[in-house]
């Protein structure tokens, strides 16, 4: 029996007898029946092992052997250190060793198991009773944990070359078996000879060294290249390196210096690294924790390598790790789709990748590659729309039973598949739930035309995305309905479209930030008013979320309020900037409001700490209007907003825009309105569309943006218009109605508006009305009125304003006795259209007379 230990010894490449704990027993008749079957695979396992391994490679699969075959938590080394005083770590396995108390050095003549087993060269074997009275061991958790402690050999001494430690939570401890198995992993460590502690070797090209108390680091050459450092300009610190490392990267890489995570083996992982041109490189490290022995610190030692050139392979655990930050910048459903597809088809060689969100009971594809319909099944191609017809989950058994059983369902070449799925993966078919919150979020399909092979790795890189996938669909979903309810929201604020202007084109853009929910505050508005009158309204509220676009719809809402209401520029802007302030918010806002005048090409405006407006002239040249300007809206609640004029001649083109357009980190707001002005010289304002398109095509998506813009053209035709005051006297009505008859037939000889033949025919008609709304006026009202009249294309408009902000109320059941209500029914009847509109306090009722014969 004593031969053959020797002769497996002698395989093992030790060359030397048996240790004394090998339990050798020639009474056995088999010793196959006498060991237990782990030892048998323990023993075929090593003699698996490469012979041209490196030393510290070697014993570290010999300690990995001890954690599969012998049942222990966690295995080490210890070898004596230089002076021979202390047992030193060489090398560890398995769970953080700190967890069960094993330290980094035993004194040798000291009551340590480890000592005791060093000096006396026979095994120790201690249970959670021993491991309590044992002064050394008290720093460990004594229930229900065993440690043992063999001696390995050094030549053909046992125990002069330290000891093997090893530590179970098996319940009983270390039976016969895993004594047995210890054993044999203790007899071979001691081949090749040990390693001593803090062995160095020539450091390779592509290699580091990094002494954990002074975060000094030794490289390689070829790892400073990758790095694109010189020789000369790296200083030794492992902070320039983390300092060219891609901040996202840097907790990841950070945390492979931890040394109780670094003590279950390697580590390895991607990260990337910033060049002088070019986007970042990605880099594979693999590094592993190597104890300094006795008065040397511990040090991380490993090799980095261009993750382009490296084999490419899906048990590559980085590939998820590009799959999760991919995913964390994912914004929105079609964004985590295409990340998905983008981490796993090339990775996988597959053909054809669907993923498919479950809304209610119906799958709903959301992205397929390749998206060509002739690469997928004819039975899909028949249903095509836009993307994948959605599809009853019931309708296909085998999509269904995988969300029920919530796990990764694999079909090999040749399986037999329902219809539905008959063709998307004839060499193979994986179909992968997307778990999210104990509920399934969709699921993704992976199919090849040729067979394929599906590895266990592979299955593991499967199931780690689709966890992954499955967070991120749900979270983009919900990202995407939040945006598609705020972008409703503001879509629903700003103007559907802009009328049609007498004498003039507007022109207007939004682009939303393509940050956080790509909605914000900026707002434009087309507001026509009366006597050819139109106010350009453009402002930006503070901030990016749903509150400001809210608050927007608000300022645009009042602007236009006090603006029909007739008040001048500064007015509208003043009355603007107090309910602002009034308002329970801290949001404030700017803007810039122009009124202009397309009868006579005069426009003025007011700013609230906003842009000026941009005009180009119709010989080419630009200027940026600057003016003085008031405080921001809503800051302080009785602010002057002085007002400022502008001359527009026929092919003047006047811009309104944000700072989202002319100011970004690289550029300041006055290099940005230079550049504008320049954009707008260069264009050519007959095409408005264009010029916009053109202005918004290097806009910052960082901020949102808006753009009016507005052609004057000047009116060809002028309106015809006359006031009078009525005073307060018994003939007021007379003179009115003679006020009128008279200017209507100075109009008619003049033939200078159109359909003047037509105003001595529709004489009657006229004075009628205008009897009847002045004689309202005078009845009804106090103060002041005022009959206008306006002969404009045909059409005369009389207007009659007085101080009451009381409108007109026509009556709806008026009896045969009845005196008076008469009035406004006539009015009605005579006129084309009738209304009223508030007027500074007071109102305007107005009727229009289409003047035919």
């Amino acid at each position: 029996m004593g031969a053959d230990w020797a002769d497996r010894c002698r395989r093992n490449g030790t060359g030397a007898a048996p240790a004394p704990h090998t339990r050798c027993n020639d009474d056995v008749v088999s010793e196959d029946a006498r060991r237990g079957t782990r030892t048998l695979r323990a023993e075929l396992a090593l003699k698996t092992l490469p012979a041209d391994l490196d030393p510290r490679e070697y014993l570290r699969r010999v300690l990995e052997q001890a954690l599969v075959f012998a049942d222990v938590a966690t295995a080490a080394v210890y070898t004596p250190g230089d002076a021979g005083e202390l047992l030193c770590l060489v090398e560890s396995a398995g769970v953080p060793r700190t967890l069960y108390g094993l330290r980094d050095s035993y004194a040798v003549a000291g009551g340590s198991p480890a000592a005791e087993a060093h000096r006396t060269g026979r095994p120790v074997w201690f249970g959670p009773g021993e491991l309590a009275d044992c002064a050394e061991s008290r720093r460990m958790p004594t229930a229900d944990v065993h440690l043992a402690a063999l001696p390995v050999r050094a030549g053909a001494a046992v125990g002069d070359g330290g000891c093997l430690l090893a530590v179970t939570e098996s319940p009983g401890g270390f039976d016969d078996d895993a004594r047995d198995c210890l054993a044999l992993l203790a007899d071979a460590v001691a081949w090749p000879a040990p390693i001593a502690a803090g062995d160095q070797g020539e450091l390779p090209a592509n290699s580091f060294s990094l002494a954990m108390d002074t975060g000094r680091v030794e490289v390689g050459d070829e790892l400073l290249e990758l790095f694109a450092l010189d020789r000369t300009d790296f200083d030794g610190k492992v902070e320039t390196l983390l300092g060219l490392t891609v901040p996202e990267d840097l907790p990841s890489l950070m945390s492979v210096v931890e040394a109780d995570h670094m003590s279950i083996g390697d580590r390895e992982l991607e990260f990337r690294v910033l060049q002088p041109a070019g986007p970042p490189r990605w880099l594979r490290l693999r590094g592993r924790l190597v104890t300094g022995g006795e008065g040397r610190p511990a040090r991380l030692v490993g090799t980095v390598g261009d993750a382009s050139t490296l084999r490419s392979g899906v048990t590559d655990v980085a590939r998820v790790q590009r799959l999760a930050a991919a995913l964390a910048t994912a914004g929105t459903v079609r964004d985590v789709s295409q990340a998905v597809v983008t981490a796993l088809r090339e990775p996988l060689r597959a053909d054809r990748i669907a993923l498919a969100e479950l809304e209610n009971d119906r799958l709903v594809v959301t992205v397929l590659d390749p998206p060509e319909p002739e690469v997928w099944p004819e039975s899909w191609r028949l249903e095509w729309r836009s993307e994948w017809p959605e599809s009853p989950v019931r309708s296909m058994p085998t999509l269904a039973a995988a969300l029920r059983e919530g796990r990764a369902a694999i079909w090999p070449a040749g399986t037999e598949m329902e219809p539905a799925l008959d063709g998307v993966g004839p060499g193979g078919l994986a179909v992968l739930p997307l778990p999210a919150g104990g509920r399934m979020a969709g699921l993704c399909l992976i199919g090849w035309d040729s067979p394929h092979e599906f590895g266990t790795d592979e299955r593991a890189l499967l199931t780690a995305a689709a966890g992954l996938a499955g967070q991120a669909l749900t979270r983009a979903h919900a990202f995407d309905a939040e945006h598609e309810l705020v972008g409703m929201l503001q879509r629903s604020l700003l103007p559907r479209r802009l009328p049609k202007l007498p004498g003039g084109v507007a022109e207007a853009r939004y682009l939303p930030t393509t940050e956080g929910l790509e909605v914000g505050g900026d707002w434009y508005d087309v507001i026509p008013l009366p006597d050819n009158h139109v106010a350009l309204v453009i402002g930006d509220v503070q901030g990016h979320n749903a509150s400001a676009a809210t608050l927007m719809g608000q300022m645009r809402t009042a602007l236009r309020a006090y603006a029909v209401e007739g008040h001048p520029p500064d007015v509208v802007v003043s009355h603007s900037n107090r309910l602002l302030a009034d308002m329970e918010t801290d949001l404030f806002a700017t803007c810039c409001y122009v009124e202009v005048d397309m009868e006579e090409g005069t426009a003025w405006y007011v700013r609230a700490g906003h842009l000026p407006p941009v005009v180009r002239h119709p010989d080419g040249t630009t200027e940026v209007a600057e003016s003085d300007v008031g405080p921001p809206l809503g800051v302080l609640p009785r602010a002057d907003f002085p007002m400022s004029m502008l001359r527009l001649q026929p092919g003047t083109l006047l811009a309104l825009t944000t700072d989202g357009l002319v100011e970004s980190a690289e550029t300041d707001i006055e290099d940005g309105l230079a550049a504008l002005a320049a954009d707008l010289a260069a264009a050519d304002p007959a095409h408005l569309g264009l010029v916009a398109d053109a202005l918004l095509a290097g806009a910052n998506r960082n901020d949102d943006v808006a753009l009016l813009l507005l052609r004057y053209d000047g009116m060809e035709k002028r309106p015809l218009r006359e006031s009078w005051t009525v005073w307060r006297v018994p003939e007021a009505v007379r003179h009115a109605r003679r006020f009128s008859k008279r200017t209507l037939r100075t109009w008619s000889l003049s033939g200078e508006a159109g359909a003047q033949e037509h105003l001595e025919e529709n004489m009657d008609t006229v004075l009628l009305v205008v009897s009847e709304l002045v004689t309202n006026a005078l009845v009804h009202t106090d103060g002041q009125v005022r009959l206008d009249l306006t002969l404009f294309n045909g059409r005369l408009r009389v207007a009659v304003a007085d101080n009451s902000p009381r409108t007109p109320i026509r009556p709806t059941n008026l009896g045969w006795e009845a005196t008076g209500g008469r009035g406004m029914l006539l009015v009605e009847a005579m006129s084309a259209a009738w209304g009223t509109v508030p007027v500074s306090g007071g109102k305007q009722v107005w009727s229009e007379i289409v003047l035919e014969p």
